[in-house]
């Protein structure tokens, strides 16, 4: 049978869209964009660049939309509002970072920031500010009655102990920790990773006390903090988020952004642990009888991750902040750095070695 040449290229476009995606190849995506971002700020902000860059991911977001399978997850009320977080998301970080730049090249020149410029045309509370406000309200209410006429309430049936959803999904804002849950034990990404996020957040302040960026926007200012703040957010917030609404399916398995979530798709679990390739893969013996002879090499990995890098970098090129910051707010600084990077340094071990845990003390119910 004959089909019409622009059909079988998008047909084939979208297959090889599907051959391609994968976590793996989307989380390197996703990190390498960023670094591209941040690297390159100035340019990457500039409309002649963001602009275009902006238009393709809409065009490829319209492309999708001629798929059942795309249109159908997209529109699903559940998702629709995380389809408009990511697209605003992206907007207000260009925003910021756009405002930053401008704000360093007036730095540069010996100017001061935009908004110590703004801050100097003072006008009343009332009427201005509060009239803009009434004005912001209003739009909101008439949006959000726009929005539940043209989208039904996501009520599902009565719940049904004998019958489980598949795929059984959390809210949106917990997808992200779900994803984890692939990679970590259920007290590391349910319980340690929550804990540090409110802690690190709750520690910034005093842990960067340096005036300079206080109050304007400025990147060159707060490079370090600035881009941690967004790797966090973006790559082990947002990315995991949207795994998890719209590439993970039944059983939890890994689709396309094109591909139909099939039921009986079957995935092959042949993860490994740090040990289990020490002792029988690499050293041909079997695992030790005692726990604390065979997860050794997990607790010397752990070891040397926490205590070497942080050394070699207050010798080196971390000298200048451990002066500034202090013995005790470098470690914890370096602690929640280190936790940072453990985390797709893990989903890497998995995609590349299948490794589930470096240590793994089940007599314990203790596994990292």
């Amino acid at each position: 049978m004959n089909i019409p040449h622009s059909s079988f290229l998008i047909s084939s476009c979208k297959e090889f869209i599907n051959s391609i995606s994968s976590p793996v190849t989307l989380f390197s995506f996703a990190i390498g964009t960023l670094v591209l971002f941040l690297s390159f700020p100035k340019q990457l902000t500039s409309p002649r660049v963001s602009g275009p860059i902006a238009l393709a991911g809409i065009g490829f977001f319209v492309f999708g939309l001629t798929d059942h399978h795309f249109r159908v997850i997209i529109t699903t009320p559940d998702n629709v509002p995380i389809v408009a977080m990511f697209f605003l998301m992206a907007y207000f970080t260009w925003y910021a970072m756009r405002k930053a730049v401008l704000n360093d090249e007036r730095l540069q020149g010996g100017k001061p920031p935009v908004e110590k410029e703004e801050s100097e045309q003072k006008v009343l509370v009332f009427p201005y500010l509060i009239f803009i406000e009434f004005v912001v309200a209003l739009f909101y209410a008439a949006m959000l009655v726009i929005w539940s006429l043209a989208l039904k309430a996501p009520l599902e049936d009565p719940a049904n102990p004998t019958i489980s959803p598949n795929p059984s999904k959390a809210p949106w804002y917990f997808l992200g920790l779900q994803e984890l849950l692939v990679y970590f034990d259920p007290w590391i990404a349910g319980v340690l990773i929550p804990t540090l996020i409110i802690v690190g957040l709750c520690a910034l302040p005093y842990l960067d006390r340096g005036p300079k960026g206080s109050g304007y926007y400025s990147f060159a200012q707060r490079r370090v903090w600035v881009s941690g703040f967004l790797f966090c957010f973006w790559i082990l917030w947002i990315t995991l988020i949207i795994f998890g609404t719209f590439l993970r399916g039944p059983n939890w398995n890994f689709f396309g952004p094109f591909e139909t979530w099939n039921i009986h798709k079957v995935v092959p679990l042949v993860n490994v642990n740090l040990s289990d390739l020490v002792f029988i893969k690499w050293m041909g013996r079997g695992l030790p009888e005692q726990w604390f002879v065979r997860e050794a090499p997990g607790f010397l990995v752990l070891g040397v991750y926490f205590l070497i890098p942080p050394l070699i970098a207050a010798w080196t090129f971390s000298r200048k902040a451990l002066e500034q910051m202090g013995v005790v707010r470098f470690v914890i600084a370096s602690f929640l750095v280190l936790m940072i990077f453990a985390i797709p340094i893990k989903m890497y071990l998995r995609w590349a070695f299948n490794l589930k845990y470096i240590v793994a003390i089940p007599e314990f119910f203790f596994n990292i």
